[in-house]
C-alpha cells in the first residue's frame, strides 16, 4: 500500500464508526467506477487496435452532446 493511503487509513480509524462506513463505502463507491472506466478504456483501445475507429468531426460532436445537456 503507498504511503499516502496508509496515512489517509491511519486517521480514518481514528474517526467515529459511523464516519469510517460513510468514507468506506464513498471510497468503495469510487474505486469501482474507476474499474468500469479503466475497461470501458480498454475496450476503446482495443477496438481502435483492431481498425474499428472512425474520424470524428469535433464540431458534430460538441453540438450534438451540448444539445442532449443544454449546453450552448
Amino acid at each position: 500500500m503507498v504511503r499516502t493511503l496508509e496515512q489517509a487509513i491511519a486517521q480514518i480509524s481514528r474517526l467515529p464508526d459511523a464516519d469510517q462506513e460513510q468514507i468506506g463505502r464513498t471510497l468503495l463507491t469510487h474505486v469501482e467506477k474507476l474499474k468500469a472506466l479503466r475497461t470501458e478504456i480498454d475496450k476503446g483501445i482495443q477496438s481502435l487496435d483492431e481498425g474499428k475507429g472512425r474520424a470524428l468531426d469535433m464540431e458534430d460532436f460538441l453540438r450534438e452532446k451540448n444539445s442532449r445537456h443544454g449546453g450552448a
